[in-house]
């Protein structure tokens, strides 16, 4: 039980936490356009400069919530906002959230989905994870072990599964243009959006798949691993670049990400990373 363990239990996590996600979804909703960003201090990129007044109040959405029903478990927050203070510096279970992942390309340009993350680590590894899409309403979580949910806004729940429903796939915005060009012809429908969005981009209806790799970085961040679990939960499927099952523990390295709803596209997006990396 969590109150003798201090570990929350998965299942009631995500039902505790999905109005808390949603409501976060709903503040970065509705500062869109409205919003500058306010570079941090000490980044190597832009990208991980990024930050607005969203980012913090969607962040503190999350908090709060947290503080209600979970106050024990430490926190590896993107921001560090005023309810950070209140978590204890360690525990056995840690949540981690990047409450818009995305901030510069997909929040502040508009250029694809951008996503709010909020996964549950207990032993090095996700235990459950929420993902919400703002843009497109859609909010998906899973616990492993058991299965995947997706929820609209008003917070109607049904069990999903990773389909492939059309053609589209979802890429990181620093994917090299050669890479780009031969995913289009293979026949995806080629979008761009946040490591958090390519990472559910199989349970998005109207795309299969999903590719994450930035020349730049040397891993796969902890935040951007919280979306696998919810793939798999919901039956898709997550390789590495070297074609090896996406690692469940979060300090295993791995410079990049394929998801799809079937095993079949394996090799394709694995051709295609062999050749830009």
């Amino acid at each position: 039980m969590e109150e003798e363990t201090g570990t929350p239990v998965p299942e009631r996590f995500v039902d505790l936490l999905g109005p808390a996600v949603r409501q976060a979804a709903a503040v970065a909703r509705a500062l869109e356009g409205r919003v500058e960003n306010r570079p941090k201090a000490d980044q190597a990129s832009a990208q991980k400069a990024a930050l607005t007044l969203a980012d913090s109040a969607a962040q503190e959405a999350v908090l709060t919530a947290l503080l209600e029903h979970f106050p024990g478990v430490c926190l590896a927050a993107e921001e560090d906002t005023a309810s950070v203070a209140s978590f204890p510096s360690e525990a056995p279970a840690q949540v981690v959230i990047d409450p818009i992942d995305g901030t510069l390309h997909s929040y502040l340009e508009a250029r694809g989905p951008y996503s709010c993350l909020v996964g549950l680590a207990v032993a090095g590894r996700y235990e459950a994870a929420l993902v919400g899409l703002p843009r497109e309403g859609l909010f998906f979580d899973g616990v492993r072990g058991g299965r995947a949910r997706r929820t609209r806004p008003r917070g109607v729940s049904r069990a999903w599964r990773a389909e492939p429903t059309g053609s589209g796939i979802i890429v990181s915005h620093e994917l090299p243009e050669q890479a780009v060009e031969e995913l289009r012809s293979a026949g995806y429908e080629i979008w761009f959006g946040s490591g958090g969005a390519i990472a559910v981009a199989p349970l998005i209806p109207g795309f299969r798949a999903g590719l994450r790799f930035n020349p730049a970085h040397e891993r796969i961040s902890t935040r951007g691993r919280i979306g696998v679990l919810v793939t798999r939960t919901a039956g898709g499927h997550a390789w590495a670049e070297d074609g090896r099952d996406f690692p469940d523990t979060l300090d295993e390295p791995a410079r990049a990400l394929a998801v799809a709803a079937e095993p079949t596209e394996r090799e394709r997006l694995l051709r295609v990373l062999e050749g830009v990396m």
